[in-house]
C-alpha cells in the first residue's frame, strides 16, 4: 500500500525575540570562560554572530543588539534568554547529529555571557578585538523575484496567503541558493517559495483569478491539494538565512513555470502592508539534481488515522518506511538537510534512519518543540540511504487543558484532534532534501 505523502504543509513558522544567523566558528569562545569578559573582546562577536540576524534594524525582532548601548541596556534581560537557553532559538539536541552553522551557544559561551553581566558588563578596550563580520547569505545573487503587488492581510491573526510569479527564465536552470526577503518584518513570520511545473500552471493561475484581491488563501502547500508535480524552492524564518545549496546540487526549473509564494501573516502588530520577495542563485547545470521531499505515514491524513484525543498530556504517532521506491525509484541517495513539522499541541519529534542491519542513526531530535521556530537543518555529513533502510518518524502531543490557545482572553477547552491544515489541527511530517550519491 503507498503510505508516503510527497508534498503537504510548511516547514516554518514566525517568532518575535531573536535568533542567530552565523556560522558557530565566528562567535568568540575558547576552552573556559574569560576571566574579565568585556563587549569588545568576548561579547560582541558572539552577539554578532547570533543574535544580530534578526536583531538588527528591519529585523523581526523587537529590537536592535547591534551596539554596546543597545545590549546594556537590556543585558538582565538577554542574560536570562540566553541562561535558559531560550535564546537563540536553537532546537535540534546536539546529541543526535552534528549540523552545519549551529546557532547553538555552548556552556563556555552562556558562562562568559553571565559572567559579564553579573561583573557589571564592561565595555573594555576596542583594541585587539577580533570582530567577524556577518557572512554573505549567498555567494551570489542571479535573480530577484518580488511579489506582484503589495498585500495586506485579511484575516486576523493569521492569514496565509499564496502569490503566483512568474518565472522568468526561457531555458532550463537549476536553483543552487535561496534567501527570502520579507517586506514587512513586523506582520511576516513565514516565508514559501512552491515550484508550480508548466503543466499545472494555468490551473495555479485559475485558483488565483478566482479569488478577489492580491493572492489567494493557501494553507499548508500553494493549493490545488497534493499535486506531486510540485515541488520545494526554499523558505524562510526568523533567524534563518537562507544560504548555498548544498555543493553540486540543485532544483530544476523548467521554462514556463511559476513560483508560489506563501506568506503567513500574523495581526498581533496590525495590519500592514507587505511586499515580499525572494532571492536566488541559479546555474545552468549541477552535478546532481536534487529536491525535497516530505513523508508521513498517509493513514493520518484520513478520518481517525491520526488521533490526539481531548485531555492526554501525552499522544504519541510512530511511522517507519523504505523511501527508495518512492523518492528514487529503488536507488540510493543522499539526504543534505532534514526538517520536522508539527503545530503548536507538539512536545517532540525524531526523525532517524534504520539501516537494513537494524542499527540505528539519529538524523534531527527536537526534545522541545516550538512552532515559533521550525528550521531546516544541514547535516555536516550528508548521509546515504540505500535500498532496504528505513526512515522513521515520531512525534510527540500534549492536548491537555493547560496546553490549549487563548482566544480572547480565554483558555480554549481540549478537543479532539487530528490531522489538518489549521494550526489548531494537527500534524507530524518530515522533510529531507535528497540528491544522487
Amino acid at each position: 500500500m503507498h503510505r508516503m505523502l510527497p508534498l503537504c504543509a510548511a516547514l516554518v513558522a514566525g517568532a518575535t525575540l531573536g535568533c542567530g544567523g552565523a556560522d558557530e566558528e565566528a562567535a568568540a569562545g575558547g576552552e573556559s570562560p574569560s576571566s574579565n569578559p568585556t563587549w569588545r573582546r568576548d561579547i560582541e562577536p558572539l552577539v554578532q554572530a547570533k543574535c544580530q540576524t534578526c536583531h538588527r534594524p528591519g529585523g523581526i525582532a523587537p529590537f536592535a543588539l547591534e551596539t554596546y548601548d543597545e545590549v546594556n541596556e537590556v543585558r538582565e534581560l538577554v542574560k536570562a534568554a540566553v541562561t535558559s537557553r531560550l535564546m537563540p532559538p536553537w532546537l535540534a539536541d546536539g546529541a543526535c547529529a552534528e549540523y552545519a552553522h549551529d546557532l547553538s551557544l555552548d556552556e563556555m559561551q552562556i558562562a562568559t555571557f553571565a559572567k559579564w553581566v553579573d561583573s557589571g558588563a564592561p565595555e573594555g578596550d576596542a583594541a585587539g578585538a577580533e570582530i567577524d563580520e556577518a557572512p554573505a547569505t549567498m555567494s551570489r545573487i542571479d535573480l530577484s523575484l518580488t511579489m506582484p503587488e503589495p498585500y495586506t492581510a485579511q484575516q486576523d491573526p493569521d492569514d496565509y496567503r499564496c502569490f503566483l510569479i512568474d518565472w522568468p527564465e526561457s531555458e532550463t536552470a537549476y536553483v543552487t541558493g535561496f534567501q527570502a526577503r520579507p517586506g514587512n518584518a513586523e506582520v511576516v513570520h513565514h516565508v514559501i517559495a512552491f515550484l508550480i511545473p508548466p503543466e499545472a500552471a494555468a490551473d495555479y493561475a485559475a485558483m488565483d483569478e478566482a479569488e478577489e484581491g492580491a493572492g489567494y488563501t493557501c494553507f499548508g502547500g500553494p493549493g490545488g491539494g497534493n499535486d506531486p508535480g510540485v515541488s520545494w524552492i526554499g523558505s524562510w524564518a526568523p533567524g534563518n538565512m537562507g544560504g548555498d545549496l548544498p555543493a553540486g546540487t540543485g532544483l530544476e526549473v523548467k521554462p514556463g513555470s511559476k513560483i508560489a509564494l506563501q506568506v503567513h501573516y500574523n495581526t498581533v502588530n496590525g495590519r500592514q502592508p507587505d511586499q515580499t520577495g525572494i532571492d536566488l542563485r541559479i546555474d545552468r547545470s549541477v552535478e546532481k539534481r536534487a529536491a525535497w521531499q516530505f513523508f508521513a505515514d498517509i493513514q493520518w491524513l484520513f478520518p481517525g488515522g491520526m488521533k490526539i484525543p481531548a485531555g492526554e498530556p501525552d499522544v504519541s504517532h510512530e511511522f517507519s518506511v523504505d523511501p527508495t521506491p518512492y523518492f528514487s525509484d529503488g536507488n540510493p541517495f543522499l539526504i543534505h538537510k532534514v526538517g520536522l513539522h508539527m503545530h503548536t499541541r507538539g512536545t517532540s519529534a525524531r526523525l532517524s534512519k534504520t539501516r537494513a542491519d537494524g542499527t540505528e542513526e539519529c538524523l534531527l531530535d527536537i526534545p522541545r518543540w516550538d512552532f515559533h521556530w521550525q528550521y531546516n537543518y544541514d547535516l555536516e555529513t550528508p548521509t546515504l540511504v540505500s535500498p532496504g533502510d528505513k526512515l522513521n518518524i515520531g512525534c510527540h502531543w500534549d492536548n491537555s487543558a493547560k496546553n490549549q490557545p487563548v482566544v480572547d482572553g480565554k483558555q480554549v477547552q481540549p478537543k479532539d484532534l487530528s490531522w489538518g491544515e489549521g494550526t489548531g489541527d494537527e500534524m507530524c511530517l518530515g522533510a529531507i532534501y535528497i540528491s544522487e550519491p
